[in-house]
């Protein structure tokens, strides 16, 4: 059974921001039983592009499929198109490295490798022909210290990384992921399970590293949404599938928004 969407915003172009990913027509469905409906959405380059909405909305779901890991989950069937900034992409038809080697993606829960901090580094970057051990030694010295994770860890690179605290193992991701240079970072809650002090860390890094890299972050925490992020995306669940109701710039969302369920589930009565 398909739904019309609930709101239509979220295909306006925004001229002071250069598009550099947009979906169109992008469903999702499990085992045939539709999960999110046909979502058209721009994301922008060198911004905070956050998603936000209640459990179920489809916001996991639509990251799984624009960077293909959704072709792992048995069941899970994707229609629609993904545009990278002047490359089209039909998602079935495009070589799967390809589209990798632009795409970083931070979990919720951190992912290092099990092995020693180096070893998290080396795997990755031997895959695209770096093999050289000092290159790899400089490429990880380079992106631990854009993390804020040098001092911490430069008298331990022989150690396991999941001996790190667990806000330091999200930043080593972080970096991993960067060491491979990709175009867009999308993180999907990456500070669900982290204290204050290191959900700070990761959000101010975020900040800067919008500098250099487009950003797209699946979040519930809906004030770190408002405190970071440049655009907001809202999705909304209707009848059980997941809608796109709501994207603008971030100030506009919060403080205007367009959709009654928006205002709702932003001020913590609804969702």
């Amino acid at each position: 059974m398909t739904h019309e969407p609930l709101y239509s915003l979220a295909t306006n172009q925004h001229p002071q921001a250069t598009t550099v990913l947009e979906t169109r027509d992008l469903a999702i469905a499990y085992t045939n039983i539709l999960a999110l409906d046909k979502t058209n959405i721009n994301f922008y380059k060198n911004r905070i592009n956050a998603i936000i909405g209640p459990s179920g909305c489809g916001k996991s779901s639509l990251i799984q499929a624009i960077t293909r890991i959704s072709q792992y989950i048995d069941g899970c069937t994707v229609t629609g198109e993904v545009s990278l900034a002047e490359d089209k992409i039909i998602l079935c038809q495009t070589n799967y490295l390809k589209l990798q080697s632009k795409f970083g993606i931070i979990f919720q829960k951190p992912t290092p490798f099990p092995f020693s901090i180096y070893k998290n580094f080396a795997l990755p970057l031997k895959e695209i022909g770096i093999r050289n051990r000092h290159d790899i030694t400089d490429i990880m010295e380079q992106k631990l210290k854009l993390v804020g994770l040098w001092n911490e860890t430069k008298g331990r690179l022989k150690t396991s990384a999941h001996l790190l605290s667990g806000g330091q193992q999200q930043r080593l991701c972080i970096a991993r992921a960067l060491a491979l240079e990709p175009e867009i970072l999308f993180l999907d809650e990456p500070c669900s399970a982290l204290d204050p002090i290191s959900t700070r860390k990761i959000e101010e890094l975020l900040i800067e590293l919008k500098q250099t890299k487009t950003i797209v972050m699946v979040t519930h925490n809906i004030a770190q949404a408002k405190r970071i992020s440049d655009y907001t995306a809202v999705f909304w669940t209707m009848d059980g599938v997941g809608h796109l109701i709501e994207h603008d710039q971030t100030q506009i969302v919060f403080d205007n928004p367009r959709h009654k369920y928006t205002r709702a589930y932003i001020q913590g009565h609804s969702g």
